[in-house]
């Protein structure tokens, strides 16, 4: 079967990492238009270097959980495309092949410049002085706040034939995702083979109720969540 897995900051959690942004906008005790923003660049790039060569150097210490080896072990049988908001390498390092980073990966950094030129640095710190092929300061590969995400074409492509779409861990309040996630196979927008559509979050978010109809939902964590999702997977496949 294609699978799509589409996964927020609720799936890293378990190994440690917090979430992007919490209730009063800072995120590791900075505030977003710091450390997240086109103009927090602009206004001192040395503390946004630092801001995420933390974050790089904190990534480096961090295991992948049950939930994301899990989600790997489903290649074994099936067609699995994760889609993550995340920017952490959590997914690959589990073993996931096929994995589309929308807001950017902390193990890479860009351009400045020209945000097609991207080179892989690892767990290693990004300095002031360190320039691209166009002698443009490097800055992280994360889509900050303001900014277009990543893979939206391939993602949509996936997502509109696959299924069965999996949801772990996401708010949805950015407004893309539920256009995306609507764009699924459903009672709504087909007349072909609906997909089935999962929802693992222990207070998942409704919002994709009007668009996507029949979906079900798993109020568990996401090692949890994903057990039970394997669990009526199989049953779905056996009938």
């Amino acid at each position: 079967m294609k699978i799509v897995v589409f996964t927020g900051a609720g799936v890293s959690k378990e190994s440690g990492i917090d979430t992007f942004r919490d209730s009063d906008g800072t995120w590791e005790k900075h505030s977003v238009k710091d450390v997240a923003t086109p103009d927090g660049w602009k206004k001192d790039r040395e503390l946004v270097l630092d801001f995420y060569n933390a974050r790089r150097n904190q990534l480096s210490e961090i295991e992948p959980n049950e939930a994301h080896k899990l989600l790997a072990e489903l290649e074994k049988e099936h067609d699995v495309t994760i889609i993550t908001q995340n920017v952490d390498d959590l997914h690959e390092r589990a073993g996931s092949t096929k994995v589309l980073h929308l807001h950017g990966e902390l193990t890479k950094a860009q351009s400045s410049l020209d945000n097609k030129l991207v080179y892989h640095v690892g767990y290693e710190p990004t300095k002031i002085g360190d320039k691209c092929d166009k002698g443009s300061q490097l800055r992280p590969h994360v889509v900050w706040f303001g900014e277009y995400p990543n893979n939206i074409h391939e993602a949509y492509d996936v997502i509109s034939e696959c299924d069965v779409l999996l949801i772990i861990g996401t708010t949805l309040f950015i407004e893309y995702t539920t256009q995306m996630l609507g764009s699924v196979r459903s009672l709504h927008n087909s007349n072909m083979g609906v997909a089935d559509v999962y929802f693992i979050d222990p207070n998942p978010t409704t919002i994709l109720d009007h668009r996507v109809k029949n979906i079900k939902y798993i109020k568990e964590s996401a090692t949890v969540g994903v057990k039970k999702f394997i669990e009526e997977l199989n049953e779905l496949v056996g009938q």
